[in-house]
């Protein structure tokens, strides 16, 4: 867990639910009330966000006291209790909604990632996640995806050069664009991985015949000319299959023996996992 980061995540996401204050609690029940509650699931799936959830106690209220009774990525089904907590109602109230948000979504990540993970268990691919996700929660939702067993792609425009095919057309073709890409790397003294999208046999012929890439993003390939892809890039760079792959169509692009599938719906319209905290 990248500490600073949460940290920040925690405290707009407070300031933004809570403003001048909880004037509901605070006018109903009096202070100074103690109570408890449990995190209780109501949908089969994987587990995702309890670290995340027990520092997000911590910082509502240090006094408040946890059990925990299921981790990060443990299978759940309905009727499980994965933690529970104690102390000021107030702060188990103002904690409640925050909580419950980010693990219903990251759990909703979790378990979409790990069906996809099973999918692909006969073969050597592994799933990706991408870009695509919500404004302010990519750290929360690309490790959802690690906990449910899938591998990061790139986190931001920072950690890696992936050049797409915007990129390519204002370069001026994919020789310049590569080009580029490596002097700028060696003039600035950094080291990433450069990727390249290609979107025909054509541009991937290009990028064999200029090479200087790590790895190479097959966007909207046919099954045929995957499989060709595949062949003619063997093993040279890393290979990676996108574009209107879904949990319908995975297997077929996995069996033409890509390195990686990234799939934006892992995180973009997934659904979140039912579960509620209740007092008790």
């Amino acid at each position: 867990m990248d500490k600073k980061l949460i940290d920040l995540f925690i405290k707009n996401a407070i300031t933004e639910d809570l403003g001048d204050g909880d004037h509901t609690s605070m006018s109903t029940i009096p202070a100074g009330t103690t109570g408890k509650a449990k995190l209780l699931v109501k949908e089969d799936g994987i587990l995702a966000g309890i670290e995340l959830a027990l520092e997000i106690f911590k910082q509502v209220d240090s006094t408040l006291q946890t059990e925990v009774f299921l981790n990060d990525g443990a299978e759940v089904k309905y009727g499980d209790i994965a933690f529970t907590v104690s102390g000021s109602s107030h702060s188990i109230l103002l904690a409640e909604r925050l909580v419950l948000n980010c693990m219903q979504r990251m759990s909703g990540i979790a378990t979409k990632t790990n069906h996809v993970v099973q999918l692909l268990s006969p073969y050597q691919t592994k799933i990706l996640d991408t870009r695509k996700t919500t404004p302010g929660m990519r750290y929360l939702e690309k490790w959802a995806v690690r906990i449910g067993g899938g591998v990061n792609h790139r986190i931001g425009l920072y950690d890696m050069i992936l050049i797409k095919d915007n990129h390519v057309d204002y370069a001026g073709g994919i020789s310049n664009a590569i080009t580029a890409a490596n002097q700028y790397l060696a003039a600035n003294g950094k080291k990433l991985e450069i990727e390249i999208e290609v979107r025909n046999l054509e541009e991937l012929s290009q990028v064999l015949n200029t090479g200087k890439v790590n790895r190479i993003m097959l966007d909207n390939f046919s099954f045929a000319d995957l499989k060709q892809a595949v062949k003619l890039i063997d093993h040279q760079f890393t290979t990676e299959a996108s574009g209107g792959i879904t949990e319908e169509n995975i297997t077929e692009y996995a069996a033409c023996g890509v390195d990686f599938i990234s799939m934006g719906a892992l995180t973009h319209s997934v659904k979140s996992l039912d579960m509620s905290l209740k007092a008790y």
